[in-house]
């Protein structure tokens, strides 16, 4: 399976012309943009979309601060779906946004086999009775993933809130980009800056385009937004 950004007959990039041909005549490509379109930056973040909802969990190895990772973890969280990060050094740019997620409770990866914990797959050999202990670890299961759909919603209800409040900052006319930041960053909600960069690319990247960027770190709301 592929999950393509541009139309399903569309190519991207020519040197993977072979591997297209064959997963359409083996398996399956999956888009939700017209045939015939091609990739551009505002499909991505709806592709992996998709992607996460296909996915029993979202693993990050390596973001950015502001990278399109961050789009995509949220999206997985909001789907009910487990988001892991690997750990970086605090000092390296590129582990920022994997640092953000363990801090916010994505769950910390090191290996192959903490992945296959956290999925479920090590199992142990099957008991021919129910036992009391079994019981206690439906329960305990159950509680776990009722705690997963309620910090989805929480976080839901977080970005929501988030996105609100840059909206609510925008108007026709460009404002600096780092003055809306300062202002929601010291809001009554206090979200940290990282988010709401993160919030603002996912905006702007959205179909519907609530975020027009300008020259010199400027932006503002679209001239026909109520």
């Amino acid at each position: 399976m592929a999950v393509q950004t541009g139309g399903v007959d569309y190519i991207y990039s020519t040197e993977n012309a072979q591997l297209h041909h064959d997963i359409a005549r083996r398996g399956l490509l999956l888009s939700e943009v017209p045939m015939g379109l091609g990739p551009t930056a505002r499909h991505f973040p709806c592709r992996n979309r998709i992607i996460s909802g296909l996915a029993q969990a979202v693993i990050v190895v390596e973001a950015a601060a502001k990278s399109g990772s961050l789009i995509t973890a949220r999206n997985a969280a909001d789907q009910g779906r487990d988001v892991l990060a690997v750990p970086g050094h605090p000092f390296d740019a590129r582990a920022s946004d994997c640092n953000i997620l363990l801090r916010d409770g994505a769950t910390l990866i090191r290996n192959a086999a903490d992945v296959l914990e956290v999925l479920g797959t090590q199992q142990t050999s099957p008991q021919p009775k129910t036992t009391s202990a079994q019981n206690s670890l439906t329960l305990t299961n159950s509680a776990i993933s009722q705690t997963r759909i309620d910090a989805a919603s929480t976080r839901k209800a977080k970005t929501q809130d988030l996105h609100a409040q840059i909206l609510s900052r925008l108007g026709p006319t460009p404002a600096a980009q780092d003055q809306i930041t300062r202002d929601v960053a010291h809001s009554q909600n206090h979200h940290d800056p990282a988010q709401i960069g993160a919030a603002m690319l996912e905006l702007e990247l959205e179909i519907e385009g609530h975020i027009i960027r300008h020259h010199g770190r400027m932006i503002s709301a679209p001239p026909d937004r109520p």
